[in-house]
């Protein structure tokens, strides 16, 4: 929410001229400062600016406590409808076994599944080291297990003694997410 200190009301409004618009919506054109002032406290109303950056500034007669409230309320409502992506990870070992994969992958689905992104990354240790191209058909074969959740954001990769490619959901995940019984 905007705090009092933000928000531009009543005596603080000290433009030359400002556009009002009255409490129905109405274009009441433009007036001093002080004249909108008077208009405003005349009909038990607040003056508060709504467009600071617009020229001139446009200013609304509304009850202070009502536009912060509506305010409030919008902020909620963007708030509701942001996606969050977490960032997951997922780690596998070079020679890992066919059901432990399975396992790892059924996670991997999930967490596509739930929108977020992944890093898939292989560790080397001690002699693994030399077999960078068995790493890379690792995670060539993960990826292409997982390619109907989703898509490869970046290719394998050398990072010291790990190998990492990134996934995101594929829109196919993203729109079943934001289906019809999702609001």
């Amino acid at each position: 929410m905007n705090r009092d200190s933000d928000l531009i009301y009543n005596e603080r409004v000290r433009w030359k001229e400002v556009r009002v618009i009255d409490e129905n919506n109405g274009q009441l054109g433009l007036l001093t400062s002080e004249a909108a002032l008077e208009l405003a406290y005349s009909k038990g109303l607040d003056l508060i600016v709504v467009a600071p950056n617009a020229t001139p500034p446009v200013c609304k007669i509304m009850d202070l406590g009502k536009y912060q409230y509506e305010q409030m309320k919008r902020q909620k409502e963007a708030k509701k409808k942001q996606v969050t992506v977490e960032m997951k990870e997922m780690k596998y070992r070079l020679r890992i076994d066919v059901g432990d994969l399975t396992v790892k992958n059924q996670h991997l689905k999930e967490f596509l599944s739930d929108g977020n992104r992944v890093r898939v990354t292989i560790m080397f240790r001690g002699r693994e080291m030399a077999f960078p191209d068995q790493g890379r058909a690792l995670l060539k074969r993960v990826a292409a297990d997982l390619a109907e959740y989703g898509t490869v954001t970046q290719e394998p990769k050398m990072q010291g003694r790990n190998m990492s490619m990134m996934m995101e959901p594929s829109k196919e995940v993203l729109a079943k997410m934001k289906g019809p019984g999702k609001e």
